[in-house]
Formats: C-alpha cells, sequence, structure tokens
C-alpha cells in the first residue's frame, strides 16, 4: 500500500511539558487507523499538530497527495493543511449553530471554489454557477451522510448524533483524501455509533478517502481499524492489527484493566 501520511519523530513541547515524545506514525491509502490512549496521552495534540493548529517542536509530516507529490506540512497554516487534501473534525462539535445544515456543509466549500469579491459583488454568471454547483454537491454530501431531510434546519437544533454526521459532512466538503476523526462517537447512542461505524465503512470503501480516528469506543475501533497506534504519556507504546493490540501486556497496563473488548 501506498503511505499517505508519514508522521516522523514529532516532538511538541509546552514549555517544560513534553506532550509528544518523538512519535512516529503512518497512514496508507484506503485504510482505516485508530489512534488509541489513555486521556491525556497527547492523542489530540497529534492531531493540531499535523493539521497546523500546532507547529510541532521538531520532527517531520510528510503528506503525500493523489498525484504523488510528497509535501512536508510542517508550519502550514490549518486552511492550507485542508488545502493539501487532509480535513478533520473536532472532539467537541465546531458548527455553525444558527446557520442551516446545509450551509454548514457549503462553507466546507470554500478552499475548493475559485469566485473573489469582485463577483461575489456584481454576481456574476460565473460566480452564480458556481455557487449552483457548491449548493448541489453540499447536498448531495448531505444524502451520503444521511442528513438530506434536515437541509434547512438550523444547526443547532439537530439530534446530537445528527450534529456529529453534519460535521463529518462539512469535512467531506472540503474533498479530502485523508480525513481525521477526533472522537467521532462521543455522546452516542449505541443505535447511533453502529449507524457511525457503518458510515465511516462506506467513506472509505465509496469515497475512497482514508481514515485515521481518535476514539475511546474499544468495540467500534476494533471492529473498523486496519490499524492501531497505542499511545501513552505523548509515546507510541504499541501498532498493530487490532488482534496484537487487543493482546499486548504494554497497552493493557496502560489501559489500567480497562477491558480494551468492552
Amino acid at each position: 500500500m501506498e503511505t499517505i501520511l508519514n508522521v516522523k519523530e514529532l516532538t511538541m513541547d509546552f514549555g517544560g511539558l513534553r506532550a509528544l515524545d518523538h512519535l512516529d506514525m503512518d497512514v496508507n491509502q484506503g485504510e482505516i487507523v485508530a489512534l488509541i490512549g489513555p486521556n491525556g496521552a497527547g492523542k489530540t495534540t497529534f492531531f493540531n499538530c499535523i493539521t497546523g493548529i500546532y507547529a510541532p517542536t521538531k520532527g517531520d509530516i510528510l503528506l503525500m497527495s493523489p498525484d504523488g507529490k510528497c509535501q512536508r506540512i510542517n508550519g502550514l497554516k490549518p486552511n492550507h493543511v485542508t488545502e493539501k487534501g487532509m480535513a478533520r473534525t473536532f472532539q467537541n462539535i465546531h458548527l455553525f449553530p444558527n446557520m442551516t445544515v446545509l450551509e454548514n456543509v457549503m462553507i466546507g466549500r470554500h478552499c475548493r471554489t475559485v469566485s473573489g469579491i469582485a463577483g461575489a459583488i456584481f454576481r456574476t454568471g460565473k460566480t452564480l454557477e458556481e455557487e449552483k454547483q457548491v449548493a448541489e454537491r453540499s447536498y448531495t454530501l448531505l444524502e451520503k451522510v444521511g442528513l438530506e431531510s434536515f437541509v434547512n434546519a438550523l444547526a443547532k437544533n439537530l439530534p446530537y448524533g445528527a450534529q456529529r454526521r453534519l460535521e463529518i459532512a462539512r469535512a467531506m466538503a472540503t474533498e479530502p483524501f485523508l480525513l481525521l476523526l477526533d472522537e467521532p462517537a462521543a455522546g452516542m447512542n449505541p443505535l447511533e455509533t453502529n449507524e457511525l461505524d457503518e458510515l465511516i465503512v462506506d467513506i472509505r470503501d465509496k469515497e475512497h478517502i482514508s481514515i485515521l480516528l481518535i476514539e475511546h469506543d474499544m468495540k467500534l475501533v476494533m471492529s473498523l481499524s486496519d490499524r492501531i497506534f497505542v499511545m501513552d504519556y505523548g509515546k507510541k507504546i504499541a501498532q498493530g492489527t487490532p488482534d496484537e493490540i487487543r493482546n499486548n501486556p504494554a497497552v493493557i497496563k496502560a489501559y489500567l484493566g480497562e477491558d480494551i473488548d468492552a
């Protein structure tokens, strides 16, 4: 498999605190990869570093685009990382609550549009056609995540699980080849989690988008993942298939007796 994300020796210091300690990780094309670990292990810090929210202290973040171009994305701003083809969701939902469901997804298309200020002011034919295409593409994404019936609803009025799906649709609107999901099942009931499981597999299989996710729901992780990386205190302590991770003594110790089959 072709590697599309290759992280080498990633280190992040906050003053005297080392949140990430020479972390190596990779994602291959077509994979669903999980990143797990106890609270405070550094998982979200890792996401923040590779998506441009934090500038890592040292290390390399290499992104391989579908055209075969390898790019070092350290130091890029988050919007430029998104333009390169890597999008994310957040542990705490970051929607525009007073905008409609469709408008939230349309915002995700911004990095793929070309109309400028002049077009917006003078409402040129080219601008109007692009707006139509954005709306149509956004509606198609809502259909794919099962939210088309909420198209004109305000985002704040959606059920919690639907808000999670909306954030995924907005990230997909940026046309990523790698999608990062930060605890997508957090707060979901079992039915919503099962639906999320199916959605993530569909995104990989039907949309050909590779997935890297942080998740505490070990049943979801074990059923979805091709490979799993395990962190503790900012370090990678294990990696492997779900079966290998399930029986790894270092992983069991890091979880302090938690049953990762639960």
